[in-house]
């Protein structure tokens, strides 16, 4: 029963988005807008928002790689490490949770980089994707947002300087999604 209704679920998620776009033209078709016309206004906005945003993905991925060769994740790690036998926590699977810590810092700046290093973890011959590390990185990767590219990339895009309460809404929610995926990686896996 279970395997005819992931089939179903399967052909259904084949089919959403070539229907999505055919009921786009047929509506479109309906309401007698010039649908090659309006593909090429909306293309060339969007080029033109790509060439906008483009010192801001720039800006965004020369920080996480300054990042990551400095080997800053690394010290960090073994800093936090050393402070969890020295505060009398012994557990492997705590102390290999530190493995995470590059992913938690990465993913609010880049998708592309948290990415990365997800597939690292993943390539990872101790760990692996169906480990109890692998699955909590995956549960990171969806439960948290890529804030400052988000805040860079669109707020940049309209031009609005002030964020206001923004970021810091956006960290804490960052903040508790990583802290649950955690948790939620302990009790789970």
């Amino acid at each position: 029963m279970m395997e005819h209704i992931i089939e179903f679920a399967e052909v259904v998620s084949q089919w959403t988005i070539p229907l999505a776009m055919l009921l786009i033209v047929v509506w479109a078709k309906i309401r007698g807008v010039a649908m090659y016309e309006s593909f090429l206004v909306g293309a060339k906005e969007g080029f033109g928002v790509a060439v906008m945003i483009m010192p801001y993905l720039v800006a965004i991925l020369v920080v996480i790689k300054v990042f990551l060769a400095s080997g800053l994740f690394d010290d960090a790690k073994y800093v936090l490490a050393a402070g969890l036998r020295f505060a009398g926590v012994e557990s492997t699977e705590v102390v290999d949770s530190l493995e995470l810590l590059p992913l938690a810092f990465s993913k609010p700046l880049s998708g592309g980089a948290s990415r990365g290093l997800l597939v690292e973890i993943f390539d990872d011959e101790q760990h692996g994707p169906d480990s109890r590390l692998g699955l909590t990185a995956s549960l990171m990767m969806g439960s948290t947002e890529t804030t400052f590219y988000v805040i860079a990339v669109y707020f940049g895009a309209v031009q609005v300087r002030r964020t206001r309460h923004t970021l810091p809404a956006c960290l804490i929610a960052d903040f508790v999604g990583l802290t649950a995926a955690v948790i939620l990686g302990f009790v789970l896996f």
